[in-house]
């Protein structure tokens, strides 16, 4: 999409800080961070929400999820714990409509909330 922000991102015409990229995702520091360790992980194929996500989308959500984990591994909180959070829709305070998961650590979060 030519207006989508994380689509701009991921095409380098707006600037981030990359912290992982493979031929299907791209991941990056959020700008507006609510942990120590805040970073969206988004696939380069664009897909609005969850809700959006078909059949053939399967493996890539996997592998998103495998890319989490690498990461919270090299960030020292695989083994201390981490949250996952995906937004759907307006409701849900999903900002951008451009599917992402957010990875964040670095704090104890105990029973906080985006």
């Amino acid at each position: 999409m030519e207006d989508c922000l994380f689509c701009k991102i991921i095409r380098g015409k707006v600037p981030s800080k990359k912290v992982y990229e493979d031929d299907e995702i791209y991941a990056f520091e959020d700008i507006n961070p609510a942990a120590p360790i805040h970073i969206l992980f988004v696939p380069k194929k664009h897909i609005e929400s969850i809700a959006k996500i078909e059949k053939e989308d399967e493996a890539l959500i996997g592998k998103i999820y495998s890319a989490i984990n690498k990461i919270a591994e090299e960030k020292g909180v695989k083994d201390k714990g981490y949250r996952v959070v995906t937004n759907c829709g307006k409701d849900a305070g999903q900002t951008v409509k451009h599917l992402h998961f957010h990875l964040l650590a670095g704090t104890n979060m105990g029973e906080k909330l985006l």
